[in-house]
């Protein structure tokens, strides 16, 4: 065996005995936030209750202009989450409402448990790939791609999402526009939208 196969041999010990040094790191909030994620919980304080997540409960009722609802389970709020590269989030929609154009650091997948709606994203060549999706249906949106959903039925609709990142971020793209400290003419330039529209639109986010 040569130096070179010595060496990949080496490397792959080293990186499967590092795997396998702690089961889980259950996040603790309290602890600065590195790129890797939380510092890990005290092992003796960790129960079965970290390992549950009850913000999917209930009834969701959409509360904003886009007449959605999203309920994150990011590593944020599900310390399990820490460290596993995995994340969830349930969409509830209210008749006609959307998730707008929107973008994450990661991958997503979707199922729809409820309803009707139309699902897609834009690759970087401007072509849109969506589709209507019916109870059952799973849709993936490849990492970074922006992407959307609109409920298309009669009746609320609601679908799970999970991502590959325990903190996949958010990005909404009208929130990044007109709901930040952009100014307005800048905003306009940009969209080439009229600063009568422009003004609509912040005024809709409370910005103006």
């Amino acid at each position: 065996m040569n130096n070179l196969s010595y060496f990949v041999v080496f490397c792959l010990l080293a990186t499967l005995s590092h795997a396998i040094e702690i089961d889980f790191c259950v996040g603790d909030p309290s602890l600065p936030r590195g790129p890797q994620g939380y510092g890990c919980k005290d092992p003796a304080k960790v129960t079965t209750d970290d390992f549950v997540y009850t913000g999917f409960r209930g009834e969701k009722t959409p509360n904003n202009v886009f007449g959605n609802n999203v309920t994150l389970a990011f590593s944020d709020v599900f310390p399990a989450f820490n460290g596993l590269g995995i994340s969830m989030a349930r969409l509830d929609f209210a008749v006609g409402g959307v998730i707008p154009v929107h973008s994450h650091r990661t991958s997503e997948v979707l199922i729809l448990v409820k309803g009707s709606i139309i699902a897609g994203f834009i690759d970087t060549n401007n072509t849109a790939y969506y589709k209507r999706l019916e109870v059952g249906d799973v849709m993936v949106f490849p990492q970074a791609m922006l992407h959307f959903q609109i409920n298309v039925g009669k009746t609320p609709a609601t679908a799970f999402v999970s991502l590959n990142g325990a903190n996949p971020a958010l990005q909404l793209t009208p929130t990044a526009l007109f709901a930040g400290n952009l100014p307005a003419d800048i905003a306009q330039k940009i969209t080439l939208l009229s600063q009568k529209e422009v003004m609509r639109m912040k005024r809709l986010f409370g910005t103006a």
